[in-house]
Formats: structure tokens, C-alpha cells, sequence
């Protein structure tokens, strides 16, 4: 193991960036920098939204670990620039990236394979939020279609209410969707590795107050409850592991990700709301949670990650 390491070279954290997740960015990079450092790797923090990427091959960066969040971020572009700079990064490549951010985009993949995903509708104006929730029923999600971590994410209960809502998540992404809203248990599962080999990690069951997991309570109280060991019902813990690896593997990604799924709490049916190509390694982010509980500590975690950095086309970095 110790060899491996020797051989990872120059390495970039890239954390910061330029979009609404800078923060969680900023803090989710300087965990996976002193975790590498920790471990002997050449690390060091490197901000795209104040260095420009071009900088990498001319300081002789092998390769990159992305800790950035939202757009430009974890949607393709940075993703894209590393081809062309032909420095192998972590994570997702350029499509699978594009795609995951795009809520919608993501949708009708699933849909298209026969995942489960709640119904939805994409609106441009708040008189169509209006009409999504005529069509899906209280309550509703009103939520950005490519941003993270709750930003800019409502739960409607009234009509009334629908205009102040989409008027929240157009102001960070001119695309919304409309949700149906799924009343029961939110967990969510990590994924590591790629292809066939990509596996599903322990499932962690999330409770938050009131049932309100949002940006606030995500990332900076302790009211949150995560429960790994999940405590599911005997065979849906494995069921929802198969569902999210399929969700994983039908959108091609590779390296990690994390998809949150909701249970009905009349049907336990679950579902798929979203996938996230980059996730969180703050204090607070639950990929690393669950690899803890699966015998992977954190540095290790970052470590394997970084062994695994590829380039789409060639010059996989391990």
C-alpha cells in the first residue's frame, strides 16, 4: 500500500469552485487534503474559481481529486477540461457527470430503465409550478434541476404557496422541476468502484427533525439521526443497494457516487431521487459514514478513490 501512494505523484485537491456549494467545497476538500497528506501523498488545495485549470500541467499535477460541488463542479466541465489536459481525475466521467447533475436528464434515464422514480413535472414559470401541483397533489417539491445539497429546495403544501417557491429555485438555476412528494423514510447509499465491480455500500437511514433534512441541518447541527446499521425491514436493505447500483451503473458512472431514496411509508416501495457524482467528505457527509461501517476509514477512503482517477478515453491512473 505504501508503494502506491509513493507512486501517486503530484496531487490536486480541487475544492472552492464557483458555484452555490463553494462552502461545502472549500470544507469537503480540506478533509480529503490533510486525510492525503496524512497518508504521505504530494497533496495540495487547488481553487479553480482563482487559479486557471491550465496551471495543472504546467506544474506537473498526475493527477486530480474533485472535492468540488454543484456546477462547474461535479457537471462535466471540469471533468471535460482534465481530458484535455489529460490529468486523470476522480469520480465520474464527462457524460455521466453532465447527465447526474441534471435532475431531469437523470429521470428519464431511470424511467427509461424501469427504476423507480417519483413523478414530476419541469416548469418554467410559477403558473406552471401551479399546474404541477394541481397534476402531483400536496405536498410538492419545488426544486433547482442541476444544484446540491438542498439549495434553493421547497416543500409546498398550497397552491399559494407555489409562486414564492419557484421564484426560490429559479434564482439559482433557470431549469426547475416539480416533484411528487414520497411521506416515509429517506436513506441513502453510497456506491464505490466501476462496471462490474462497483458495489454498493451499507444503507444509512436518515432522521432528521421534522422531517427536515435541509441544507442547514445537512451540514452544520447535530439534530440529524444517521442510522448505519440502517435497521430496515429483513431483504429492503439489499433490494434498495440493487436498485441504487443499477441507478449507478445505467448513467455509467464510475469511481463513487451517492443516490438518496425515499420509501413510501404505506407501500415501502422506494424511490429514486437523485444521484450525486461528487459527494460531500465534510464532518457532516455520509459516504464517508458508510464506509466506515463497512471497514473503510476515511483516509483509506480518499486513498482508494484516488488510486482509482481515470481519464474517459485512456490513462487510468492506478
Amino acid at each position: 500500500m505504501k508503494e502506491d501512494r509513493v507512486n501517486l505523484g503530484k496531487v490536486a485537491v480541487l475544492m472552492g469552485g464557483s458555484s452555490a456549494e463553494r462552502d461545502i467545497s472549500i470544507l469537503s476538500g480540506t478533509g480529503v487534503l490533510q486525510a492525503l497528506q496524512a497518508r504521505g501523498v504530494d497533496a495540495h488545495a487547488f481553487d479553480p474559481a482563482q487559479r486557471d485549470l491550465s496551471e495543472l500541467k504546467r506544474e506537473g499535477y498526475a493527477r486530480c481529486f474533485i472535492a468540488l460541488h454543484g456546477r462547474f463542479g461535479e457537471d462535466g466541465t471540469v471533468q471535460g477540461a482534465l481530458e484535455l489536459l489529460g490529468i486523470p481525475y476522480t469520480g465520474s466521467g464527462v457524460m455521466a457527470s453532465a447527465i447526474a447533475i441534471d435532475k431531469v436528464m437523470t429521470k428519464r434515464i431511470w424511467l427509461a430503465e424501469g427504476l423507480p422514480t417519483p413523478q414530476w413535472r419541469k416548469v418554467a414559470s410559477a403558473e406552471a409550478a401551479r399546474a404541477a401541483f394541481s397534476a402531483l397533489g400536496a405536498p410538492m417539491i419545488i426544486k433547482p434541476a442541476r444544484e446540491g445539497s438542498s439549495i434553493g429546495l421547497t416543500k409546498v403544501m398550497t397552491a399559494d404557496a407555489c409562486e414564492t417557491a419557484y421564484a426560490r429555485a429559479a434564482q439559482v438555476d433557470e431549469q426547475v422541476l416539480c416533484e411528487q412528494f414520497i411521506s416515509g423514510e429517506e436513506v441513502t447509499v453510497p456506491v464505490l468502484g466501476s462496471g462490474p465491480q462497483a458495489r454498493a455500500l451499507p444503507v444509512i437511514r436518515i432522521v432528521a427533525p421534522d422531517g427536515n433534512y435541509d441544507y442547514q441541518n445537512k451540514y452544520f447541527t447535530d439534530e440529524v439521526k444517521y442510522l448505519v446499521p440502517c435497521g430496515l425491514p429483513t431483504g429492503e436493505e439489499e433490494q434498495i443497494q440493487q436498485i441504487v447500483l443499477r441507478a449507478y451503473q445505467v448513467l455509467g458512472c464510475r469511481g463513487w457516487a451517492r443516490a438518496d431514496v425515499m420509501i413510501d411509508a404505506r407501500t415501502r416501495k422506494p424511490y429514486l431521487l437523485e444521484i450525486n457524482t461528487a459527494p460531500g467528505m465534510t464532518g457532516h457527509s455520509l459516504v464517508p459514514m458508510s464506509a466506515k461501517a463497512a471497514g473503510i476509514s476515511y483516509e483509506d477512503l480518499c486513498v482508494q478513490l484516488l488510486q482509482a482517477a481515470a481519464l474517459d478515453h485512456g490513462g487510468a491512473g492506478a
